[in-house]
């Protein structure tokens, strides 16, 4: 294959890459860096920003996640028709993006926000709806332990002014 993927083994900003790829139909080559590797930092200095995904094509390299999503766009004709529909895909992207940040945030740093709370309220109900549904979304349920076990909230969810609330009006809980 012309195509080269040098990232870690792990999904991470890779793997819309390899999916579209695979979706095409294209074959690649992943070179693999384990952190003992990229810790010694001699491949880290050879890579533009010091930072992985590397893409090659041929003899062509690129870097950035979605500088290579969008070469790929284009060159297998998934970057749309005209200018107005490109800017409407990167604009689309764009709003991928905050939404990956936030969950960079979520998973990497001691994170609350209101946000927490609605999306914790959320996957609660979910839970008292349909008792198990979270059980294949393992970072979803730690996420739920980890904010649950928060002191005062945990107080809180175990209290009459949660328990003895229903969920909704309707009765289905």
């Amino acid at each position: 294959p012309s195509y080269t993927i040098t990232y870690f083994p792990v999904r991470g900003r890779c793997q819309a890459t390899r999916m579209l790829l695979a979706d095409q139909g294209q074959t690649w080559k992943e070179d693999v860096v384990t952190l003992d590797t990229w810790m010694k930092g001699d491949l880290k200095a050879t890579c533009l920003y010091g930072q992985l995904p590397k893409f090659t094509d041929g003899a062509f390299t690129l870097y950035q996640s979605n500088a290579i999503l969008r070469y790929l766009g284009r060159k297998h004709g998934l970057y749309g028709k005209d200018d107005q529909e490109r800017a409407l895909l990167d604009m689309a992207n764009d709003g991928v993006e905050d939404l990956r940040n936030k969950y960079l945030v979520l998973i990497y740093q001691n994170y609350i926000s209101f946000v927490d709370y609605n999306l914790l309220d959320l996957l609660l109900i979910h839970q008292t709806l349909a008792p198990g549904c979270l059980d294949t979304f393992p970072l979803l349920s730690a996420y739920v332990a980890r904010l649950s076990s928060r002191p005062n909230l945990k107080a809180f969810l175990a209290s009459p002014q949660h328990t003895g609330l229903p969920i909704n009006g309707n009765g289905k809980q």
